[in-house]
């Protein structure tokens, strides 16, 4: 007989534990805040099957593994805070990389939309979970201290998933999708 299985049934009315042991409800702020970036690093994931450039394949492994980190700080009781946190060398990489695809592409002349190829399609979902996973820490940062590296890295990562988009098309040779000025 198999001793160690996948459910436990500890959640089937609606709670679930933070590391630490605390029980919490499932809509709890810090569930949400780390279910959204659960979901956000599952979408890395699809993405990065679509990205053929070897330095950034890298990178979104990296996002993952900060991701992991951050979900796993997010996890933690606000009084059991003994986990690891991101670094401010994180937040420096990802500027890095940020400034370097910025320099490297067109300034922009409208708003864009997404979906010129598959991979800026996926990057401008990341950039959507991203904000979202932004506000839900926001929103658990109002009722308890959240370390401010976690929304300073999150809010950064938003912004490269945009110009990561705009890179896929250039490398894509895919046009990008302008707002129209005038609607008909």
């Amino acid at each position: 007989m198999r001793k160690n299985r996948i459910y436990t049934r500890t959640g089937d009315k609606g709670y679930t534990s933070l590391v630490g042991g605390k029980r919490v409800i499932k809509t709890h702020l810090r569930i949400e805040a780390y279910g959204t970036i659960d979901e956000l690093n599952s979408f890395i994931g699809y993405l990065l099957n679509t990205i053929n450039e070897n330095d950034d394949q890298i990178f979104l492994l990296q996002i993952q593994h900060n991701l992991f980190t951050l979900g796993g700080y997010l996890a933690t009781e606000a009084t059991k805070k003994k986990c690891s946190i991101l670094s401010e060398d994180n937040i420096i990489n990802l500027e890095k990389e940020i400034d370097k695809i910025d320099k490297s592409l067109p300034p922009l002349r409208s708003f864009i939309l997404p979906g010129s190829c598959l991979s800026n399609a996926l990057s401008h979902i990341c950039r959507t979970i991203c904000r979202r996973a932004e506000r839900c820490i926001i929103r658990a940062a109002e009722q308890e201290t959240i370390h401010s590296s976690v929304l300073e890295y999150i809010n950064r990562l938003s912004d490269y998933f945009f110009l990561l988009a705009r890179k896929q098309s250039f490398i894509h040779s895919a046009n990008e999708i302008e707002l129209e000025k005038s609607y008909k």
